[in-house]
């Protein structure tokens, strides 16, 4: 009889958490609907200047790592590839659809120790910050190979720097 009353009040409890972290999402998804589509994939796109495998981390608001963004996608933590092209940066993302952004958006690149419950190493994570809309975003990513994340760095600040926004921004 306790027994048979401690697994019901456990599956209870669980549904309950269950109901309050999709109660949670679902307000949280209400809440950014005022954030713009996703830019499209180009149709082509130059080969790759620096690519890795690894994870796509999250993204959220810039400067306020708690804040995953749930639209689009962008709060799932998924495998991925990134590459650095000359039109921007490419996510290919298992489970979800790519996500790509333009040179012109992205406003910075720094590595980080951690973000939205993902915590590594000392300089651990690769952090692209840019712009989708009026909103700045920062997005993480880790790479499998320790080693790719130092070309994927040099990249991305290669990749930023060329682009005209950069050189504008640059001259104030």
């Amino acid at each position: 009889m306790v027994k048979d009353l401690s697994l019901l009040l456990t599956v209870v409890l669980v549904g309950v958490a269950l109901v309050l972290i999709w109660l949670g999402w679902r307000n949280r998804l209400r809440r950014q609907a005022d954030v713009d589509p996703l830019p499209a994939v180009p149709v082509e796109l130059g080969s790759p200047l620096a690519a890795a495998d690894g994870q796509y981390v999250a993204s959220t608001t810039a400067g306020d790592w708690l804040d995953r963004i749930a639209v689009h996608g962008l709060g799932i933590r998924t495998n991925a590839e990134l590459s650095v092209r000359p039109e921007g940066v490419l996510f290919e993302r298992s489970g979800t659809g790519p996500l790509f952004i333009p040179a012109a958006r992205l406003t910075g690149v720094r590595q980080e120790s951690g973000m939205a419950g993902k915590f590594v190493e000392k300089d651990g994570l690769l952090v692209l910050s840019w712009m989708l809309g009026t909103h700045e975003l920062d997005t993480g990513f880790r790479t499998r190979r320790a080693d790719d994340k130092t070309t994927l760095l040099n990249a991305l600040r290669d990749l930023i720097s060329a682009t005209p926004q950069a050189n504008a921004d640059s001259g104030k």
